[in-house]
């Protein structure tokens, strides 16, 4: 014998769907009034061994409905009270600030008064520290000219420094004080220049690096210009100079007589040309139409440089002289320099080579020697008796 329980009759909620007793008049979670609503059909609950009915309805969310007019009307509640409140606190901010800077602000009113003119102010040179001269020990092979070259300093202050010799002499092992550069502040741009000032500046300059055995007068040899130019315009002492010292050669100093100028160009000191033929001594006659002399090279010579050859008719007695230059290495005796006797004249030669610097009133080029002149070699030509003019 089994108990069954008893089966009370239920309704659902038609708002919400939740399920009351079959005798409620309202609805105990929305509040919904049951009384006139119709009720329906309550499925009996399934006995035990038969199918449940599925067909369940499920619940439902509460609908709130709100027309346009109220929507309206909250929308501008809501700006009028945003607006309010924004007002109240920009009030009470801006007396605040206000405030403050009227605190900030001077009230004291200045009295005119005369301002003084500032005076321009004057540049002063404040001296540099000098540098203390560093020490170097010479090594095997070591010149004062390539220890210069090292430092980047001229040779003339090493041996000023160390109060050596002329010739720069230096032993291996000797310690040397190598003094720094010494950088020299530049001057103020003017905008007008003295008279010293614009004569340097129109001055038409080229730099000169001192050779092995040159002198300051070869120098002056090779640029036409005065070596008291030069010392003036390098601050020299004395007429010594050192190898691989820098010099200034100011071209605009050069001896030139007249309007037209060459330019030299810097030339070695050329050894003196080494005379081949003829043999001294030799001796022409009237059949040598041509008398050729020669010598050898001394080296490529420049533009403005020649080898100047000098003959002298010795026999003559009238120091009759013929000079002349040429680039070649040989020249041809003008016959008009033979004698018109039949007993020879003696005649020497000798050869040098020279730098032309100029030209002179005329227009004939001026020349510097350029090494020393060759031996003096001596050769004699004979020519022929000229016929009296009979007498009509």
């Amino acid at each position: 014998m089994s108990l069954e329980p008893k089966s009370v009759p239920t309704q659902t909620c038609p708002t919400c769907g939740t399920r009351v007793t079959a005798t409620a008049t309202k609805c105990l979670v929305c509040g919904t009034n049951l009384a006139n609503s119709e009720r329906p059909a309550t499925a009996p609950r399934p006995r035990r061994g038969q199918p449940a009915n599925n067909n369940i309805r499920g619940a439902r969310m509460p609908e709130v409905s709100l027309s346009l007019p109220v929507i309206i009307g909250l929308m501008t509640l809501f700006l009028i009270v945003g607006g309010g409140l924004t007002f109240l606190i920009l009030s009470q901010i801006t007396p605040a600030a206000e405030g403050a800077a009227s605190d900030a602000t001077a009230t004291l009113s200045p009295s005119p008064s005369l301002s003084p003119t500032p005076e321009t102010p004057t540049a002063t040179w404040t001296p540099q520290a000098t540098a203390t001269p560093s020490t170097y020990t010479v090594q095997d092979g070591d010149t004062c000219l390539s220890i210069a070259t090292f430092f980047r300093i001229s040779v003339q202050s090493i041996v000023l420094e160390n109060d050596l010799a002329a010739t720069c002499l230096l032993s291996i092992g000797q310690e040397l004080r190598i003094p720094a550069p010494t950088a020299t502040p530049s001057p103020q741009a003017t905008s007008t220049l003295s008279s010293g000032e614009a004569t340097v500046q129109a001055c038409e300059t080229t730099d000169h690096v001192v050779q092995a055995d040159e002198t300051l007068s070869l120098i002056e040899l090779s640029f036409g210009v005065p070596a008291e130019a030069i010392q003036e315009w390098n601050s020299l002492a004395s007429d010594t100079v050192f190898e691989g010292q820098f010099l200034i050669i100011p071209l605009c100093e050069r001896l030139v007589v007249g309007a037209a100028t060459v330019t030299p160009s810097p030339a070695p000191p050329y050894p003196a040309p080494e005379l081949l033929l003829p043999s001294n001594g030799a001796a022409f006659t009237l059949e040598n139409d041509v008398v050729t002399l020669q010598w050898s090279s001394v080296g490529s010579l420049r533009e403005n440089e020649f080898y100047q050859i000098t003959i002298v008719d010795i026999t003559a007695g009238d120091n009759t002289r013929l000079t002349s230059v040429v680039k070649d290495t040989s020249f041809n005796v003008p016959e008009s320099l033979r004698p018109n006797v039949l007993f020879p004249h003696i005649f020497e030669w000798r050869v040098e080579t020279v730098a032309q610097i100029g030209v002179d009133e005329d227009g004939n080029p001026t020349f510097r020697s350029g090494g020393p002149v060759s031996v003096v070699r001596v050769f004699s030509w004979s020519g022929d008796v000229i016929e009296a003019t009979p007498t009509p």
